[in-house]
């Protein structure tokens, strides 16, 4: 179903563009959140149109309140499961990014586009019968991820932004919340989702929740990204 709508959603743009609609869109995109949106829907899964529009995957609300963290905060580290067009974005804001991918094919596509404060470390998972972190997205069953949660500990130190936007984001979380540093942010992206609200709630004072709903790069429909920060810094 996703393959079919990337296909329509290509296709509907190719058209626009010929009819130069697409590009006087595209004009306005830099003065305007809602052509920068429009734009972005038909840039989807292309990490080169949504690096060029400068736009993590996240909601534009999270986004906005990353930037200007990091901002305020010159040579930040970041860590982030699951990489991307916002790796681009963060790389472009922060001193280092430390990414990691489960897909290596993904990895070796994006690869070529980064740039030298980022590194991108590829773990993929392990077919298990009885995987000890598994993932609850479909068709990974019977594969263990803790390599990929674990990859956090071949960094040293704490980090100031930490991006959960892979696999196992329940496990993934409860690793980020040892190692943020003491006035960082952890962004959890896609938190529509029961099962990641629910990890969230599993955190209980330790840190201050921010969500954050409406519209995100590439999807026709709002979602909802959590911001978590150590309690007195939000």
């Amino acid at each position: 179903m996703k393959t079919l709508y990337i296909r329509i959603v290509r296709a509907v743009g190719a058209v626009l563009r010929a009819l130069g609609i697409l590009a006087s869109i595209e004009r306005r995109a830099p003065r305007s959140r809602t052509a920068t949106w429009l734009v972005s829907l038909f840039a989807i899964h292309d990490v080169d149109s949504l690096g060029a529009l400068d736009l993590p995957w996240w909601t534009f609300d999270s986004a906005d309140q990353v930037s200007a963290y990091l901002a305020e905060h010159a040579g930040a580290r970041v860590f982030e499961w699951g990489s991307g067009a916002s790796t681009l974005w963060l790389a472009a804001r922060a001193g280092s990014v430390h990414s990691v991918e489960h897909h290596a094919g993904w990895a070796a596509q994006l690869s070529p586009r980064l740039p030298a404060n980022v590194t991108l470390q590829v773990v993929e998972p392990v077919s298990s019968t009885t995987p000890s972190v598994p993932s609850a997205k479909h068709g990974h069953g019977g594969l263990d991820f803790a390599d990929y949660v674990d990859a956090i500990d071949d960094v040293d130190g704490f980090f100031d932004v930490i991006v959960i936007d892979g696999r196992a984001r329940e496990a993934c979380l409860a690793r980020a919340v040892e190692r943020l540093s003491a006035e960082g942010i952890i962004v959890f992206d896609n938190v529509d989702r029961r099962r990641y609200v629910d990890a969230i709630d599993t955190i209980g004072d330790r840190l201050v929740v921010t969500m954050t709903r409406g519209l995100t790069p590439a999807l026709p429909y709002p979602t909802r990204t959590a911001l978590l920060r150590p309690a007195g810094t939000a």
